[in-house]
C-alpha cells in the first residue's frame, strides 16, 4: 500500500528536471530541501515504512518515516504559502521493487538518490533502478568504501552495456557513491582539537584545504593558493559574538576578498594549500599495529627473566674454568643441574659441587618465574581481543560519545592523527567496537546519561568531549553533565536542527563563559555533497566549513554566461563563487570525469591562473561556491540579492 502527498504547482513550471530521493532520515529531507530550494528541481521523496527497512529497530523505523512525512508536509505547506518553489511529490510505500520505483517516476527522471539508512537496501534499490533507466544518474549512500568503488563500476558498465549506441559522457550518466560520515568526519574532529591543523578532503579527489589557527602576534601567515572561508569569531574564542557557528554577523564567510582577509583579527581561516589526489588512508601512530611481543609480559617478569638467564649463563663459564671441561659440556651439565636431572656430584671436586648447589638454587628461582610467564601469557592472549579500561593516569585526551557509523569514522580519523580517545558507547556490538579493539582504544560500556559512566572516560581530565549519538537529547545530556564535572571542558555535539543548536549555543555559552562550544549537523554537512552529485559530473565535491559548505565544480564557461568574457579578477563574487584553476585541454581531448581521474595524473589542470586571464567560451574551470552561489551558476535560481552572501 502506497499513501502520497502532492503539491501540485502554484505557479511557472520550472524548466528543470525531475529527481527522486529514497530514503527516511534527516540526509532525506536535508537533500530534498537542497534540491527543491536550491538547484530549483521537481523531487519525489519515497519514504520506506515497512518493518524490515530498520532491521535493527523496525519500530524505530516505522517512527523515523512517520516524521520524516510530517516535516515533509510542514515543508511542503511552506512551499505552497510561498507560491514560488517547483513541485514536491511524498509518497510512502511498504513495499520496495521496480513497480515502486516506476510509480515514483525513476524511469524518466534525471537522477535518483538513494540515501537509506541501510547499505543492502540500497544495493538493490540501485541495481533495479539501473536495470529500468540505464541513463538515470545514481548517488548512492554506502558506508562500505570498496564495496561502493566496485558497486559503482558495475552500474557504470550496465549502463553502458544496455545503451550500446549512446555516448555515457554525453548523456552524464554516472554512478557516483558516497558516505555521509566519510564527509562528516573531519568537519566533527576538527572541532574537538584546538590548535592543529586538520586536512580536509573533498570528495572528487582533487583538493586539499587546511584549516588553520589564527597567527600569533608578529606571525605572518602563509595564504597559499587562496583563502577559502573565515572561521566564525567564536572558532577559538569562547567571548565571541552571540549566535552559532550557522548564523550571525560573525559567523564563518565563505570565500572573501583579499581585503576582508587581512581585516580579520584573530579569526581562523580554511586555506587552499595544496592540489593532490587522496591516496591511501595515512597509516596513524596506532592503525594497523598488532599486538607486540613485549605486551604479553610486565617489565618486572622480564626483568627477572633476563636476571636469571645471565645467573644461569655466569654459572656455565665457571663451570667451564673451575672443571676444565668442554664449554659445550659444561654448559650441558649446567642445564641438567638447574633443571634437577644431573646425577649428584658426591665424588666430584669441592667447587663442582659447589656450583652444583647453586645451580639447584636458581632452577628452583626459575620454576616459579616460567610458571609466571605462562600464566601472564594466557591471560594476555585472553585479554588482546578486549576492550582496554583507560589508564589511571590518563589525561589531555578526547572523550569520544558514540560509536556508530558516524562516530567509527570520527575515531579513525583521530587514530590517524594520533590523538588520544577515550570511547564510551552503550552496545557491545556498535560498528566501531571492533575498530576500537583492534587500535586498542580505551572504552567504556555503559549508557552515559548513567552516573559514573563519563567519571569512567576521565571526563575531568579530558581536553575535549565529542558527542556524535543520533539522538540529539542524549547528546546534550551528556555535554549538560560533563560541564557539571569539568565546567572549562572543550565540547562538541552533533544537533539536527540549527534553531536548537543556537538556542543551545547561547545557553551554555551564558552558563559557561569560558569554555568552548560547537555543534554540527551531519545531515547539513553531507547534503550539498549528494545534491552536487545528483546535478551530474560537474560537481567535484564539497568541504565543511563549521556548519556551512564549500562546492566545488568544473564548469564549462560557454555554458555559465556569469564568467564568459570576463577575466578572472572579475568573475570572483565574495560570498558567491571563485575561479581556481583552468582546464588548458582542448575541449576534445578532455577528461569526461574529473574525480575519475587516476591518482598519478593530476589532469593538467592550471591552479590559480593569473587574475587577468580573459575567459574564453572553449575553457573549463574549477570554482569554489557556495549552494547558493553554485545553483546561480548552473541557472536553476533567481539571481540573489546584492551584498548577500550565499550559504
Amino acid at each position: 500500500m502506497r499513501r502520497g502527498l502532492f503539491l501540485p504547482d502554484q505557479g511557472q513550471q520550472p524548466d528543470a528536471g525531475h529527481m527522486v530521493v529514497f530514503g527516511e532520515d534527516a540526509l532525506a529531507e536535508r537533500l530534498a530541501a537542497e534540491l527543491r530550494e536550491l538547484y530549483r528541481m521537481r523531487v519525489t521523496v519515497v519514504v520506506p515504512s515497512l518493518p524490515g527497512a530498520d532491521r535493527t529497530h523496525p519500530t524505530a523505523g516505522r517512527a523515523r518515516a512517520s516524521a520524516l512525512l510530517a516535516r515533509m508536509q510542514s515543508m511542503m505547506n511552506r512551499a505552497a504559502g510561498s507560491g514560488t518553489n517547483p513541485e514536491v511529490r511524498v509518497m510512502q510505500v511498504t513495499g520496495f521493487d521496480e513497480d515502486t520505483l516506476a510509480e515514483a517516476g525513476v524511469g524518466r527522471a534525471a537522477a535518483l538518490a538513494l540515501v537509506h539508512s541501510d547499505d543492502e537496501t540500497n544495493i538493490r534499490a540501485a541495481l533495479a533502478a539501473r536495470r529500468l533507466n540505464p541513463r538515470l544518474r545514481l548517488v548512492i549512500r554506502l558506508y562500505d568504501r570498496k564495496l561502493g568503488q566496485h558497486l559503482a563500476d558495475l552500474l557504470d558498465q550496465a549502463a553502458a552495456v544496455a545503451s550500446p549506441g549512446l555516448d555515457p559522457a554525453a548523456l552524464d550518466t554516472s554512478t557516483t557513491v558516497l558516505s555521509d560520515a566519510d564527509t562528516a568526519a573531519p568537519a566533527l574532529v576538527a572541532t574537538a582539537v584546538a590548535g592543529t591543523s586538520k586536512i580536509v578532503q573533498a570528495d572528487g579527489l582533487l583538493l586539499r584545504a587546511v584549516e588553520r589557527t589564527p597567527p600569533r602576534y608578529g606571525e605572518v601567515a602563509d595564504p597559499g593558493l587562496c583563502t577559502l572561508a573565515l572561521l566564525s569569531s567564536t572558532a577559538s574564542d569562547p567571548a565571541g559574538a552571540e549566535g552559532s557557528d550557522s548564523s550571525g554577523a560573525e559567523g564563518p564567510l565563505l570565500l572573501p576578498d583579499d581585503d576582508t582577509v587581512a581585516a580579520a583579527d584573530g579569526r581562523g581561516t580554511v586555506v587552499l594549500e595544496a592540489v593532490t589526489h587522496d591516496g591511501p588512508a595515512p597509516a596513524g601512530r596506532l592503525s594497523g599495529r598488532g599486538l607486540p611481543i613485549g605486551s604479553f609480559f610486565s617489565r618486572r617478569l622480564r626483568w627477572s627473566l633476563a636476571g636469571l638467564l645471565l645467573v644461569v649463563l655466569t654459572l656455565a663459564v665457571v663451570s667451564w674454568q673451575t672443571t676444565g671441561d668442554h664449554p659445550l659440556h659444561a654448559a650441558y651439565l649446567t642445564l641438567l643441574d638447574l633443571l634437577a636431572m644431573g646425577d649428584p656430584a658426591t665424588g666430584d671436586k669441592t667447587a663442582r659441587q659447589l656450583l652444583q648447589l647453586l645451580t639447584g638454587v636458581a632452577g628452583l628461582l626459575l620454576m616459579p618465574v616460567l610458571l609466571a610467564a605462562v600464566l601472564e601469557g594466557l591471560g594476555t592472549f585472553r585479554t588482546a581481543s578486549a576492550l582496554r579500561r583507560p589508564p589511571r593516569g590518563l589525561s589531555g585526551h578526547v572523550v569520544l560519545l558514540g560509536l556508530g557509523k558516524i562516530g567509527t569514522r570520527v575515531l579513525a580519523r583521530l587514530c590517524e592523527l594520533g590523538i588520544p580517545v577515550v570511547c564510551v558507547e552503550e552496545d557491545p556490538e556498535a560498528r566501531g567496537i571492533p575498530l576500537a579493539r583492534r587500535e586498542r582504544v580505551p572504552t567504556v560500556i555503559g549508557d552515559v546519561t548513567q552516573e559514573g559512566v563519563l567519571e569512567a572516560a576521565k571526563i575531568h581530565r579530558a581536553r575535549a568531549l565529542l558527542a556524535v549519538t543520533s539522538s540529539d537529547t542524549t547528546n546534550l545530556e551528556a555535554v549538560l553533565y560533563a560541564r557539571s564535572v569539568q565546567p572549562g571542558l572543550r565540547v562538541s555535539l552533533r544537533l539536527y536542527d540549527d534553531a536548537f543548536a543556537t538556542a543551545v549555543y547561547r545557553t551554555l555559552r551564558a552558563a559557561h563563559p569560558g569554555a568552548l562550544t560547537r555543534s554540527r549537523s551531519v545531515s547539513t554537512l553531507a547534503a550539498p555533497a549528494f545534491a552536487g552529485a545528483m546535478m551530474g559530473r560537474r560537481i567535484l565535491g564539497a568541504i565543511p566549513v563549521e556548519r556551512r559548505v564549500l562546492v566545488f565544480a568544473a564548469l564549462e564557461v560557454s555554458d555559465t554566461p556569469q564568467l564568459a568574457g570576463r577575466t578572472v579578477a572579475e568573475t570572483f563574487r565574495p560570498g558567491s563563487w571563485r575561479v581556481l584553476a583552468l582546464d588548458p585541454d582542448d575541449p576534445g581531448e578532455r577528461r569526461a570525469d574529473l574525480a575519475a581521474s587516476p591518482s598519478d595524473d593530476p589532469g593538467g589542470l592550471v591552479w590559480n591562473p593569473h587574475p587577468g586571464y580573459v575567459l574564453h567560451a572553449q575553457d573549463r574551470v574549477i570554482v569554489a561556491a557556495t549552494r547558493q552561489g553554485l545553483a546561480e551558476l548552473l541557472g536553476t535560481t533567481p539571481r540573489t540579492r546584492s551584498g548577500t552572501p550565499g550559504s
